[in-house]
């Protein structure tokens, strides 16, 4: 059961390879790497950060419905490949009401031209790409800010 201060943080299709998928593109992080950073940023602020990642739609979608059965207070996601492709993600963001944010290892505008799209992005309050893993500690840190979590000291 997700504690009040949790937040989401959900990973698409491909993630599991970050460290050893093109390297010159993503970086040599991994996603334990990537839970950590969240991990570590969520109890900055009072929060916890439950990290999820799926190469299939359909679960990503369960992710976040049960992000709001149980009530988190944000949504961190990268929905790798889906993001260009995925009106059913876009329709689940936008149904819970949950402040999201959209982030991207790379930056996606620098990329092939059906990457410029983002449907999760029109679905989030936010969108960062292209500041490698630090993009999800950016984000952690602009969605406490959104719901008013206070660093800790």
């Amino acid at each position: 059961m997700a504690a009040a201060g949790t937040i989401y943080v959900l990973n698409g299709p491909n993630l599991n390879l970050l460290g050893t998928r093109e390297p010159e593109t993503y970086g040599h992080a991994t996603l334990a790497d990537v839970e950590k950073l969240c991990a570590d940023t969520a109890r900055q602020f009072g929060l916890t950060a439950d990290c999820r990642q799926s190469n299939r739609e359909g679960e990503l979608i369960d992710f976040i419905h049960e992000a709001h059965t149980k009530k988190a207070v944000g949504i961190i996601i990268n929905a790798g490949g889906y993001s260009h492709t995925s009106i059913a993600l876009h329709d689940a963001l936008v149904a819970v009401k949950i402040p999201a944010v959209e982030v991207h290892v790379s930056n996606i505008h620098a990329r092939e031209s059906f990457r410029d799209h983002s449907f999760t992005a029109k679905a989030a309050f936010a969108s960062l790409c292209g500041f490698g893993i630090d993009g999800y500690r950016l984000a952690i840190i602009g969605l406490a800010t959104r719901i008013g979590a206070k660093a800790k000291t």
